[in-house]
Formats: C-alpha cells, structure tokens, sequence
C-alpha cells in the first residue's frame, strides 16, 4: 500500500474528496435535468392540450439549397437553439474529467457487461441531450474509463432514450411506431454500443481494467483545473460539432422530401430515410416533426419510425467527435450499426 494511504488522515481526505466531486457533479447535473426537464413539461402539457407540437419545423425541415450562406444561417440557428444544452454538455465533461477518478468509473461500471450497459443507460436518459451536445460528455468518460461500450451507451441513451421525447412519441404517433422507437433505443444501449466496442476499440479488456496505469489522464484538482478542463472540452469538441453540423446541413437541404413519398417499394424508402437519417443534426424534439411530416406527404409509417429512432441517436457533429476521441473505425461501425438498427425497425413497422 502507498504511504499516503496508510496516513491518518488519508481516509478522511479520500471521503472528502469523494463528496465534493459528487457534489460538483450532482449540481451540474440536477440543473441540466432541470432545464431539460422544465423545457419537456412545457411541451409536454401543450401537446396534451392541442395535440399539436409547436417547433421551428423550417429549422429541420427547410430545404434552401441557393447558396453556403443559408446553410451557414440555418447551423447558427441551430446552435442557439442547443448551445444552453451544449454548455451543460461541456461543463459535466470537463467536472468529470477533473473531479472523477478513473477508478470511481470503472468501479461503477463494473465488468459484467449487462451491468455496465444498464448503468449506461441510467446515466445517460436523464440528461435529455442531443447527439451533439452529449458527445463532449461521451469523450470525458472514455478518456477517464478506457471502456467503450459504456461509455458510447451514455452518448446514445441521452438522445434515444430521452423520456420526454419518447413520451411525445407515444402521444403522437400509433403505438406500433412509438413502440418500434423504444425498442430501437434499448437496442441501441444494450447491443450496438457493446458490439461496436468488440469491433472497433484497439483497448484490450486487460488493459482497461487499469486505468491508473495506463489511461488515468492527470489533470489538475479544483476550480482551476476545472476551468482548464472546460477549455481543453471547448477546444476540442465545439469546433467539431460546428463543423459536422454545417455539413449535415449542406447535406439535407440537397434532399428533397418526396424522395420517400416517391418510392414505389415501401422498403427501398425505409432504408433510405434510415442511411439519410443518420448524418442529419436534430435538436431535442425535432426529429418528431420531420417524421411527421414525412407521413404526410405519403411516406411509410416504416420511414418515420426509423428517422425517430437515427435522427437522435446519432449525428455527423457527434460522429466526429466519437472519431476523434475513438477512432473512424469506431465511428463508422457506429453509424452503420444505428442504420441497420433503423432500417430493420421500420420494415418490421411497414
């Protein structure tokens, strides 16, 4: 055993040091949940009220494709609407990344792996983030745990198993499609996260199992740490998500959306909208519009179902950052595994 640890006042310094970071971490993340939560209970009672979702549907659903400029309009528009998100996003992973020690997360994550999913599941709902603004917190736990497959189950439950989200979902939709959403986002957490970290991590489960040794990235105690944490998370990530969501934008205003209403088999529009839905950068909520929409100009309720569950799960913003923390093997075996995920869901919807 260490000498510091045998010290006196080693076991009372240690639990001290436990409660403040558990309290740094239980404010960041009670005030995003209140945000997040306040923002869904608003929504929430007015659909219930008009059966109506009232959003900026020009935001996901426009399609100017006249010049670079809108495209560029249209992406800061989108970061106004989540930047609030994405703060809380950058705060919590750079509290993680100077308040928690490598240990807590692997302890905590333990090494069954249904465990480790179901804790990643827990972890990741409540947060209520888009792709892109939890991907920064996404990289602050795999710098920290070395364990992929928990650490991507957080990035994908924070979007698809957001309960406000999935709520509205059943509000407004048929039970078969708001059923088919569910279950894509349970096997998004439980068997895509795990199956892209057997494929595509180079972490060895030998070696993540030390994190002190080889993946505990030392980082300054305190406040002063922690602000050098929010700029190391900001520089690293921010530039990215801006980036990917520019070119996801570029991207869908060259779709029109009669190309699913146009298809003359219902399969080839559901693995369509499932390989489209995929790059597309959503903020909360939006991803309900766009599939009705789609329903409305005679897409098949199959379409919808699988822009329900790709449109949050994932985008191209939170994909590169994913790459960048991870590797592209990783990111793309991520992207194609939400895409199969949809495709399947929506043919068994039709």
């Amino acid at each position: 055993m260490p000498v510091e640890e045998s010290a006196p006042g080693f076991a009372s310094s240690y639990r001290r040091q436990v409660m403040y970071s558990v309290a740094v971490l239980l404010v960041l993340i009670g005030a995003l949940v209140a945000y997040k939560g306040g923002a869904a209970l608003t929504v929430l009672a007015d659909v219930r009220r008009t059966g109506i979702l009232r959003l900026d549907t020009d935001l996901a659903l426009g399609q100017d494709a006249s010049s670079l400029v809108g495209t560029l309009a249209r992406s800061i528009r989108y970061l106004a609407i989540v930047a609030p998100a994405l703060v809380f996003g950058v705060l919590i992973a750079a509290a993680v990344r100077t308040f928690v020690s490598p240990r807590w997360l692997v302890q905590a994550f333990g090494r069954e792996p249904v465990r480790e999913q179901v804790i990643a599941g827990v972890a990741g709902a409540p947060l209520m983030l888009c792709s892109c603004c939890v991907a920064p917190v996404f990289s602050a736990v795999y710098e920290r745990s070395a364990r992929l497959a928990p650490s991507l189950g957080v990035a994908l439950a924070a979007p698809s198993l957001n309960p406000a989200a999935l709520l509205l979902t059943f509000m407004l939709f048929p039970g078969r499609i708001a059923t088919s959403r569910l279950a894509m986002a349970l096997a998004a957490v439980f068997l895509v996260a795990p199956l892209v970290a057997r494929l595509g991590s180079r972490v060895t489960p030998e070696a993540a199992a030390m994190p002190g040794v080889q993946f505990a990235c030392p980082t300054s105690r305190g406040w002063s740490g922690f602000l050098a944490s929010c700029l190391h998370v900001t520089t690293r990530t921010v530039p990215l998500i801006f980036a990917g969501v520019v070119a996801s934008f570029w991207l869908a205003e060259r779709l029109p959306l009669d190309v699913f209403a146009s298809q003359t088999v219902s399969t080839s529009a559901v693995l369509l909208a499932s390989i489209v839905a995929v790059p597309l950068a959503l903020p909360t909520f939006f991803e309900i519009p766009l599939a009705l929409t789609l329903i409305g100009v005679g897409a098949p309720a199959g379409v919808a179902a699988a822009v329900l569950f790709a449109g949050p799960a994932v985008n191209l913003p939170s994909l590169v950052t994913i790459a960048r923390s991870t590797n592209w093997k990783v990111a793309g075996l991520l992207a194609l595994a939400v895409a199969l995920v949809a495709g399947l869901g929506g043919l068994l919807v039709g």
